[in-house]
């Protein structure tokens, strides 16, 4: 029987690198909240605000313009791409490191995590409940949309079976 010295299959490199592609887009869009608080800040409050969409009746009542709580809501923002950094950089590390259940545990908790912020948070809420839809300045559903579509691909590369090894009596 002969043996080959283990190397990263195709999948386990695919889905390091789409995890690792996400974990370093995260952690700068942490990293940059965090260090130029003001720019997304304002963002945000234009969102939970409404004050760019078409100010309907019908659905203005459903405007934050307490700042209290819109800044709590972009500090949460905030914590939470921080905390799906963490996990996809942790995954990332374990695929390197060929320990593919561990690594596909944290890949998809943090890849969920952005799917959650992204599709739950920005393009549901923020799109639809606040109707960012309508606003010509502070419309993230674009960017949404392809972080969402990302993190999908990335989480279905990573939920794909391992292939099994091939032996010689495969091979027969």
């Amino acid at each position: 029987m002969t043996t080959t010295p283990t190397r990263p299959d195709g999948l386990r490199l695919a889905a390091g690198v789409l995890t690792g592609i996400l974990a370093l887009y995260i952690a700068l869009v942490a990293l940059g909240n965090i260090t130029d608080f003001g720019t997304n800040q304002s963002y945000v409050r234009h969102v939970l605000s409404m004050d760019t969409t078409f100010k309907d009746d019908d659905l203005m009542w459903r405007a934050v313009t307490s700042t209290a709580l819109e800044d709590t809501a972009y500090v949460l923002i905030i914590a939470w791409e921080s905390a799906a950094a963490v996990l996809l950089v942790r995954g990332t590390w374990l695929w390197a490191r060929g320990r593919d259940e561990a690594a596909r545990r944290w890949s998809t908790y943090g890849l969920l995590m952005l799917m959650l912020l992204f599709g739950g948070g920005f393009i549901a809420i923020g799109g639809e409940w606040f109707a960012m839809w309508q606003s010509k300045s502070w419309n993230g559903l674009e960017a949404a949309t392809r972080i969402f579509l990302i993190s999908g691909v990335a989480l279905i590369v990573n939920q794909l079976p391992a292939r099994r090894p091939r032996t010689e009596t495969d091979a027969s």
